[in-house]
Order: structure tokens, then sequence, then C-alpha cells
């Protein structure tokens, strides 16, 4: 063999030997967000990893769960629960917070609060969470620093959803009770003034340059849209019966509801006012937008299933199902 045959053979060589070594690396899994859903009454937290819709992780251990954050960098989830602890028969008046960290994949502590907790917001440092609490007409605060309530705001009766600004100045506090949301200023933690939503406001959501906010009003049936500046209602969308979920799509205009009674997902464009509706029965539920994916997920209040919707098309694509309970706020991990 020459010496050009030899330097063509070796040159096959290190080919050989880089195709072995790249079939040997691991194949890249291209994943999407994750998508934290706690179940309720089966009393645990699930993990779906968006770009499948498949279940990743199961975190059980958390009573009866329904308002759920995550921390901003992802490390931690704060799981509320809908369950007071009760002593011979008495209302003690507590509950729980519980502190999940999915990689260790259990619950790593719980924090006492006072009263069953609906909904859960997280300011965009990831310091503080608000829990409201229907029943105490109040918010209460917790430093995740030391895992302690350091304020309970009073808000109005029966205080519902949260939203806090990305600047984390401001909360806004829906309170079904009385039609109001309650405006808290997080530098002094008090009620700076009170904007009015329409008839029983419960899920917010805000638009995308935080001018606005879409109020679901459950038993009118309909949106209401708050002009932040001036503090009352400028606009509503009709809906239908017994409202629940609401989210803005990534297109930043298309508005989705869900109407329990009527069994319908309902898509309003808040510019021109068109909508569209796609039948989902039984009972659409709560409802998130997961950006980035052109995907919608819908849970049922009465079967153990969500529902992937295709933002766009406004058509079932999947279905997850659940491995029991129903699902509630969700939270996303991108």
């Amino acid at each position: 063999m020459n010496r050009t045959e030899n330097g063509a053979a070796f040159l096959r060589l290190l080919v050989s030997a880089a195709l072995l070594a790249t079939a040997m690396l691991p194949l890249r899994v291209e994943a999407g967000p994750t998508v934290y859903i706690p179940l309720g009454k089966a009393n645990e937290v699930i993990a779906v990893d968006a770009a499948t819709n498949r279940i990743t992780a199961r975190y059980p251990g958390v009573k009866n769960p329904h308002g759920l954050v995550a921390t901003p960098d992802g490390e931690y989830l704060i799981a509320g629960s809908l369950d007071e602890v009760r002593t011979q028969g008495k209302d003690q008046g507590n509950s729980y917070l519980y502190l999940i960290h999915p990689e260790h994949g259990h619950v790593m502590s719980r924090i006492k609060v006072k009263g069953w907790s609906h909904h859960e917001a997280i300011t965009p440092d990831g310091r503080y969470v608000l829990s409201t609490h229907p029943m105490r007409a109040a918010v209460s605060v917790v430093d995740l620093r030391t895992d302690r309530v350091v304020h309970v705001i009073r808000t109005g009766p029966v205080p519902n959803y949260t939203l806090i600004t990305r600047d984390g100045r401001r909360a806004y506090v829906s309170n079904a009770g009385n039609g109001t949301i309650s405006e808290i200023s997080l530098g002094n933690w008090q009620v700076a003034r009170t904007l009015q939503a329409g008839p029983v406001p419960e899920h917010m959501e805000f638009s995308p340059d935080e001018k606005r906010i879409y109020v679901a009003n459950v038993r009118a049936g309909r949106v209401s849209v708050v002009d932040v500046a001036r503090g009352d209602v400028v606009r509503t969308f009709e809906v239908g019966p017994v409202l629940h979920g609401l989210d803005i799509g990534d297109d930043g205009r298309t508005l989705f509801v869900t109407s329990k009674k009527a069994n319908k997902l309902v898509a309003i464009d808040t510019q021109t006012g068109r909508r569209r509706a796609l039948d989902l029965s039984p009972s659409p539920y709560h409802l998130n937008v997961i950006h980035g994916t052109g995907k919608l997920y819908v849970s049922s209040s009465k079967k153990p299933v969500i529902w992937v919707v295709g933002q766009k098309t406004l058509e079932v694509e999947g279905t997850i199902r659940l491995p029991a309970g129903e699902g509630h706020q969700m939270a996303i991990v991108p």
C-alpha cells in the first residue's frame, strides 16, 4: 500500500470513528414548557410536558390543592388548599400552603395561613405569595424567605383572584361579594383604591399593556373590561351562563373564556368583538394559554381531563387524561 492509499485509509478510519461517536451521543429531546396542575380532591399536583402533552411527574401529599404558582426560576411550586384544619368539629381557621420542590419530587414544607385558600399569585421577584381567603374577606402575604405570613390585607367580601403587575408595584384582587377590585400598593401593603368590576367578579387577566383588566362576571355570564386608570367598566362581552376561566392568547387580542353551564369555550377578538365558540362537555373550567406553543389547556370541573385546544383553529387537538380529580389553577414554567 502506498502513502496515498495509507492516507485515504486513515481518513476513512477517522470518519468512521466520528460517526460512531455521534451515534453514541444521547438523543436531544425538544421539551416544551412544563405545566403544573393541581388536582383538587385527588390530593396531588402533576407536571405535564407541553411539547408532548404527557404527564411527566406526580407530587402527592398536597391536601385538596386549588391555587398554584411557581417561583420565577421554576425551582419551587406553592399550592394552596381548599381545606381547613378542624379539631373536634370546630373550625380552627388554619390551612396550609404547600412548598413543593419539583426536582426533589416532594413537599418540602407547609406554611400555615388563616382560612382556606382559593387562588395564589407571586411577585415577580419570587419573594411573596398572595393568597385569597374568601371566607375571611382578606388576602394573606407569605414571605418565602421566612415561610411566614407577614401581612393580612382586608380587601372586600369574598376575594377570589389576584393579578400582580410586571413591575411588582401593584396587585389587583377581585371581590366577588361586592362587585369590586381592590388595588393594593405592594410598597406599603395597603389598599390604595377600589375599582368597579361588574357583578360577581372572579377570574381576571390583564391586557398585554396592563391598562385594562378582563374580569369574568360569573353569574351575569359576561366579561367586564375594566379601565385601570379610570377604575370602572368601559365595555362588556356577553359569553354564556356560569363563566369561569379566562386568558389572553399569544396574539395579545384574543380572549378565551369558559362557560361551564353552556359547555362552551368562547374566543373573543377584543378589538372587533368577533366571537367563535367550541363545544366542550362536560363543564369546561380552568384554562391557560400555553404561550409559545399555540395551545390552550382547558380542564373540566366534572371529569378528570384536560382538553388541548389550538388557539388559532379553536379545535381540540388532543386530551390529557388525569389520574383523578380535576384541573385547577395551572402554573407554567418555560
